[in-house]
């Protein structure tokens, strides 16, 4: 088994991670988070007079699609499968 450098580490739903340390993650730029940051397709929070942001696992899962399989382990069976029309 050999690892590879795009593997990234894995996504804690309840941790609150930073800009950079999402940058990192995803690996992008500081400024491409904060586009996404800006365009909405990335959620955060930010408490009012502060500059940092508190971008959740969660959220980083949901941007990629991945919301389901951290939220559970077991699939549920497509269910269409089968079907032929």
């Amino acid at each position: 088994m050999s690892k590879h450098h795009t593997e990234r580490p894995p996504i804690v739903p309840t941790r609150v991670y930073s800009r950079m340390e999402v940058a990192e993650i995803l690996n992008v730029s500081l400024s491409t988070v904060k586009r996404m940051l800006a365009a909405g397709t990335l959620r955060a929070s930010q408490p009012p007079g502060l500059r940092r942001v508190f971008i959740t696992g969660q959220a980083i899962l949901e941007m990629l699609g991945e919301d389901e399989l951290a939220s559970s382990d077991e699939q549920p069976a497509p269910s269409g499968e089968g079907d032929s029309g």
